[in-house]
């Protein structure tokens, strides 16, 4: 995880007017002085895993969180994820919320190569693009 964070609660129960929800792991990070919540999906991530996950981060940012402390984070990790869905369901200023794909095993050292080509494409495209707006 890096460096800072201690452990808080697994399965930490929030109970909202009787209805219970349960944060799947929440750390504290000393060197950030927040709290860190991990939600773990099987499969494909969904707008709702989103919405969960920013009804966490409102409760600790509003009950939990003491004035000197920075803002909750909130990190989804799923199987699965369409990075257009999470960009149009989290809001454009978003920076408390992450969702990333994990890996159930360690990429060869080829796939990872790979990965990381596709990534470096993908970010000089964007970068083009960006210059092309601003170019007009």
């Amino acid at each position: 995880m890096g460096k800072g964070f201690c452990f808080v609660a697994r399965q930490k129960r929030l109970t909202l007017e009787g209805d219970h929800f349960y944060v799947d792991l929440v750390f504290y990070n000393r060197l950030l002085r927040c709290f860190v919540l991990v939600d773990l999906k099987l499969g494909k991530l969904t707008h709702q895993d989103l919405g969960q996950m920013q009804m966490y981060v409102n409760f600790f940012d509003r009950f939990q969180r003491a004035e000197h402390e920075a803002k909750t984070i909130g990190i989804v990790l799923c199987s699965e994820k369409n990075d257009a869905m999470v960009k149009i369901t989290l809001p454009e200023d978003n920076a408390q919320i992450v969702a990333t794909r994990y890996q159930m095993y360690l990429p060869t050292e080829e796939e990872l190569r790979a990965e990381l080509a596709r990534e470096r494409e993908e970010a000089e495209r964007a970068l083009r693009l960006a210059g092309e707006d601003d170019a007009s």
